[in-house]
Parts: C-alpha cells; structure tokens; sequence
C-alpha cells in the first residue's frame, strides 16, 4: 500500500481529534453508549508494547470511582462480524477489565490500516506512552509497510525530520542496548552517541552503572574513539613525536596515522592568542 505525504494531520487523525479546516466529511463517525468488553479486540497496530502496571492500577481506581470518561475509539473488525478492533485507548479498556467493568463507551470510526496506525503511535507519543525503541518501530511500520518517508512521518507527528531519523537509528543498536531503552535503564540521549560503535554494549553498561549524562556520553564516546585510534595506527615513535610537539608548543597536539603512514595533525588552541601563535610557527620562513 502507498501513501501520500502528509501535511498536518492525517485522515485518520481528523476524524479523532478533528480539523476544522476540512469542508467534507471524510469519515463516517458512530457514537455506540456501551459496548461488550469481550467484542473488541486490541490493536494489532498498536506500538506500545509494556505498560507500567502502577500506572494502570492508578487508572483502575479512577474507573472504578469516576467510570470511563473518554470513549475508546474503534473500528468494525476485519475478521468477525460484531466485533470491534481497538484504535486508540487500550489501556483503558485493559484496566476496565481489571475494574471488573462488563461494558465500556467507544467511538466506532471506519478506519484504514494506516489510519489506525497513525492514530495509535500519535495518541500514545502525545502522552509521552511510548518508550523509544516502540516509537521507532512505530515508525519503522509506516515507513516499511506503508512507504512513508521521513519527511511525511516528521509532518504527520510534529516532529523534526532530524528526531525522526535519529529515533529510527536507534534501531541499528545492539539488542542488548536495545533492551536496555525498552527497560529505561538508558535514555535516548544517552544511546544515541552509541550507534555505529563495534563497543557499544560495553559502553552503554559503563553509563548506566556511573548514571552518566548525554554530555558526559559523548565525551565518554569521543575519549574512547582517539583512544582506540591511537592504539590501532600510531607507533611508539610516533606517540613520542607527539608528546615532543606538545611540549614545544605547549599546546594540546594529536596525529593521526593511518596503515598506509598518511594521516593528519589536528593542533587545538584555546584563544586568539595561542591561534596566533600556532599560525606564526606555520608561516614563518
């Protein structure tokens, strides 16, 4: 199935959280009171994979004081006849049954299959639910199954084209690593310096035992990079050269030596003064 980019919410999105500037109605919309909690099904769409038992016991006692507030968006099943598929609001139906609800209100919305996924990854990433290796997959489906590229995902949930990307990057991570999102032992922030590293595994264990910040991760990943550099190219002799340099100039030096003996030498400098200097050694005749 091919879809169309986007521009600000999608079909699917209209109809659930509405568009006034939509002239048409694009969806038909059916309000049902109640409904049997054993004919809907859940969403086979849905991303969010775990939901946190306390916070789903918060909601139980709240349905069992105040009953269900906001209906569960449906739509008519594909498979059995009087049966319902859950779009949006699953926890909710989750806890009703917890509550030892028999019936609960739904919005029955003729929905395709990418409609249902928008909503399903929208609702629960504007509810901060999703943890983000299940909003990844989230969008790897719309991409995958449903030809989005990036730029539509990014307009579809308000998102910067560069989160989009970075988020699905986070799937090329160790599965070790990956667990660890899913776990929130490890934060985005804290991961993402990680993708591409043949260490990664050792080093997301270094962070979450030291809690280290992304600021520090980074460090953590650029310290390890020149190390792992130095070891694999850079000879005694060279290392010595280096150090002899530094002292001469009394500035931070590295060199970078390839296999092949070709490589570079990276001089870093604080302020304009030692920016002089370094640019005085380099053009004096």
């Amino acid at each position: 199935m091919k879809s169309s980019k986007k521009k600000g919410l999608g079909r699917g999105l209209s109809a659930l959280f509405g568009d006034e500037n939509k002239q048409e109605k694009v969806l038909e919309k059916k309000k049902l009171a109640q409904i049997s909690i054993s004919d809907l099904n859940r969403n086979p769409f849905q991303p969010r994979t775990i939901f946190n038992e306390s916070k789903l016991d918060e909601l139980v006692a709240s349905i069992k004081k105040n009953g269900i507030i906001q209906p569960i968006a449906v739509r008519p099943s594909k498979s059995e006849i009087n049966k319902y598929e859950i779009v949006a609001g699953e926890r909710r139906w989750l806890a009703a049954q917890k509550a030892g609800l028999h019936e609960v209100p739904v919005t029955v919305l003729n929905l395709s299959d990418v409609e249902s996924l928008e909503v399903a990854i929208v609702e629960n990433i504007q509810r901060d639910d999703l943890n983000p290796i299940e909003e990844a997959r989230g969008y790897k489906r719309l991409s995958d199954e449903f030809n989005y590229d990036h730029e539509s995902i990014s307009k579809l949930m308000s998102k910067s084209r560069s989160h989009i990307s970075n988020t699905l990057r986070l799937l090329t991570l160790p599965s070790d690593v990956v667990a660890m999102l899913i776990e929130g032992t490890l934060s985005s922030g804290q991961a993402r310096p990680l993708i591409g590293l043949s260490n990664a595994s050792s080093i997301a264990e270094e962070i979450v035992s030291n809690n280290y910040s992304a600021r520090k991760v980074e460090y953590l990943v650029k310290s390890k990079k020149n190390t792992h550099s130095k070891k694999n190219y850079n000879d005694a002799n060279i290392l010595k050269t280096q150090e002899h340099i530094e002292k001469v100039l009394g500035l931070k030096l590295y060199i970078a030596n390839k296999k092949n003996n070709s490589g570079k030498i990276t001089i870093e400098y604080k302020d304009l003064e030692q920016f002089e200097l370094i640019s005085k050694l380099l053009t004096k005749r």
